[in-house]
C-alpha cells in the first residue's frame, strides 16, 4: 500500500486487517487539522503490524563498479546521501508483478535495485561496531530515476531531487525481520528486464556496509525508528520503457517484480 490507500491485498503476507489509520503502539494527540494526509506503512511479513516511515534514506555510488560508470573514482569519494519522501514508497506484495506508473517529465528512466534496512532505534554518532542492532529488518527495493533529469540538474550545479524525489519512485517489497534473517552482508543481488540480466553482483561489493552507513548517516542526522536506508545498487543500470517487466532478486528475500505502465 502506497500513502493513497492504507488498505490493500496483503494475504501473501499473511497480514491481518488494520483498524482504521492508527497503528497499535502509536499515540493518539488529538490535534485537529483542517485535512487528512495518510501516513506511510511497508508490510512486515509474518505479523500483523505494520512499519511506519519516517524518512528514506539512500547512498549515491556504493558499488566500485556503479560508481565508474557514473564518472567518479571510488578510492577517493566519501560516502554521500541524498532522501526520498516518504510518498515515494510503492508496495509490491512477493509473488506478483506490481503496475509502475511511467512518470512524467522524463524519456531516461532507469532502474537501480538495492537492499533496504529499516531501523526500530535511533541515535546520533552511532559506533559502526553496533550499528546493525538498530536494523529491525530488510527488504528488497528499487531507486527509480529519472536519469535525464537527474543529470541536467547535476550539470548546472543544481540539486537534483526531481530526478529521484518523485511519486512512487521507491518500489519496495515487504520487510523481514532482521532477528529472521540475520545481517545481509553476503549474497547475489540481482536485476532482469524482461527476462534478460542487467544488473548482477553481490552485497559483499559493497564500498561502505549497511553498518558503516548508519554510522555514516548518524554524524550528520540523528536517526529515528521509522526510518528506511537503501543502500546502493550494482553497476549496469539502465532505462526502462512502458511494458517492460522489471525483476529483482537478493539472495534471502523474496523477488519484487514491476511492469512499467
Amino acid at each position: 500500500m502506497d500513502r493513497r490507500s492504507l488498505f490493500e491485498k496483503t494475504t501473501t503476507l499473511g497480514l491481518g486487517a488494520l483498524a482504521g489509520c492508527a497503528l497499535p503502539g502509536v499515540a493518539q494527540t488529538g490535534i485537529k487539522t483542517p485535512f487528512a494526509v495518510p501516513a506511510t506503512y511497508i508490510p512486515i511479513v509474518g505479523s500483523d503490524q505494520m512499519f511506519p516511515v519516517r524518512r528514506v534514506y539512500c547512498i549515491g555510488r556504493n558499488y566500485a563498479a556503479h560508481a565508474r560508470e557514473m564518472g567518479s573514482d571510488p578510492t577517493r569519494e566519501p560516502p554521500f546521501f541524498f532522501q526520498k519522501p516518504t510518498d515515494a514508497i510503492q508496495n509490491v506484495a512477493p509473488g506478483t508483478i506490481a503496475d509502475h506508473p511511467y512518470p512524467t517529465l522524463t524519456r531516461n528512466y532507469h532502474y537501480e535495485v538495492e537492499l533496504v534496512a529499516a531501523l526500530n532505534r535511533g541515535g546520533r554518532n552511532i559506533p559502526m561496531a553496533t550499528a546493525l542492532d538498530h536494523v529491525y529488518a530488510y527488504a528488497i527495493g528499487l531507486d527509480m530515476t529519472r536519469r535525464d533529469l537527474q543529470r541536467a540538474m547535476g550539470d548546472e550545479k543544481k540539486p537534483w531531487e526531481i530526478g529521484k524525489s518523485f511519486d512512487r519512485s521507491a518500489p519496495i517489497g515487504p520487510l523481514h525481520l532482521a532477528g529472521q534473517t540475520g545481517a545481509f552482508t553476503n549474497g547475489a543481488i540481482w536485476l532482469k528486464v524482461n527476462g534478460q540480466i542487467k544488473q548482477n553482483a553481490n552485497l559483499n561489493q559493497m564500498i561502505w556496509s549497511v553498518a558503516e552507513q548508519i554510522a555514516k548517516l548518524s554524524e550528520a542526522f540523528e536517526l529515528m525508528p521509522g526510518d528506511i536506508i537503501f543502500s546502493g545498487t550494482p553497476e549496469n543500470v539502465g532505462p526502462v520503457v512502458r511494458g517492460d517487466v522489471i525483476d529483482c532478486h537478493i539472495d534471502g528475500l523474496p523477488n519484487l517484480g514491476v511492469k512499467i505502465v
